[in-house]
């Protein structure tokens, strides 16, 4: 069975195409500013712009045509309204003119099940790190768990804007890791660990007020961000394996591909015998394989939905989807 994935809830619009468990074309078209942050109204025009091409290149890549297509997964929720609205009207359009059911999939939840395919893992914790997310995930009782999340911003947001602060664009994190690279000059900053959850608001005000001071190198504090919050995602993530009595860990979001994280997951999971789990950058980020993929699997187990009950939901969170194909 072959399954056509639209990712669309933030700055990616991305097409993916999965035959079972065979990634056959994974596209994508990033949103991107010089100065300043993600516009909603901009980011719908820009999905709306690129959308025809996305869709064209990725059945190019998989040699497919439309009607070879079993049936059309879309990101339904979480996300930006006004991006979420683009990729569920290209998803529905599809499914009307060429008769093919439609399913629609919560974004968090693809990260992880792309993540646990990939890997071959069986009940792994998921670290989701993304913009606007940061959750530590795991599987119980029919539904996918939150045992830990952020109070405020998602990892990747505050990177993003301390990003914008420093003059630096967006998408923001890249360049931040990049700048981390050039120093090892660690510049002590809030660490705002909440029993199980985490806090990014206090740290953002704290980057923002040192680096208007001029007295710090933004080097100097991009090691240092880095430094403190990907181990405060660590120390959430260790502690969700051994309450869930886990050995697994999966990352998933783009804030995952940073190798500095990366690098101390893999440690943390070395130092407790647990298994660690990091898919390739293409599966990490938003991308529409993972929509395709859960679409895949949804549709197995009769989710499929009709046009009229595929009404975005921007504000879902991963616990509130009933998990009925594990």
């Amino acid at each position: 069975m072959i399954s056509l994935g639209i990712e669309s809830t933030a700055h990616t619009f991305g097409v993916g195409i999965v035959k079972d468990s065979e990634v056959l074309a994974n596209v994508r078209d990033l949103y991107t500013t010089e100065k300043g942050g993600l516009i909603p109204v901009k980011l719908g025009e820009h999905h709306v712009e690129v959308c025809d091409k996305v869709l064209s290149q990725a059945l190019e890549k998989a040699k497919l045509s439309i009607k070879d297509i079993d049936i059309v997964s879309f990101s339904i929720a979480p996300g930006l309204a006004h991006s979420l609205k683009v990729g569920a009207t290209v998803a529905r359009t599809i499914s009307l003119v060429h008769k093919k059911p439609l399913v629609g999939v919560n974004h968090a939840i693809a990260h992880l099940e792309i993540g646990r395919m990939l890997s071959k893992s069986n009940d792994p914790i998921l670290l989701y790190a993304s913009g606007a997310n940061t959750q530590v995930i795991a599987y119980d009782g029919g539904k996918y768990r939150v045992f830990g999340e952020t109070l405020d911003n998602g990892v990747g947001n505050f990177i993003d804007s301390f990003a914008r602060e420093a003059g630096l664009g967006f998408p923001g994190g890249p360049k931040i890791e990049q700048l981390a690279l050039k120093s090892k000059n660690y510049i002590e900053l809030p660490y705002s660990v909440k029993g199980m959850d985490v806090s990014f608001g206090g740290l953002l005000t704290n980057l923002t007020t040192k680096l208007k001071s001029g007295k710090y190198s933004l080097e100097d504090l991009s090691f240092s961000t880095q430094e403190t919050v990907f181990a405060m995602l660590v120390e959430v993530s260790e502690r969700a394996l051994a309450h869930c009595e886990k050995d697994e860990l999966v990352l998933g979001g783009g804030v995952a591909c940073n190798k500095r994280l990366q690098e101390m997951c893999r440690l943390m999971c070395e130092a407790r015998g647990a298994k660690f789990y990091c898919p390739e950058n293409q599966f990490l980020v938003d991308n529409g394989a993972m929509i395709a993929y859960l679409g895949l699997i949804m549709h197995k187990t009769g989710n499929s939905a009709q046009v009229r009950d595929s009404k975005i939901r921007p504000y879902e969170r991963t616990d509130d989807v009933v998990v009925n194909w594990r």
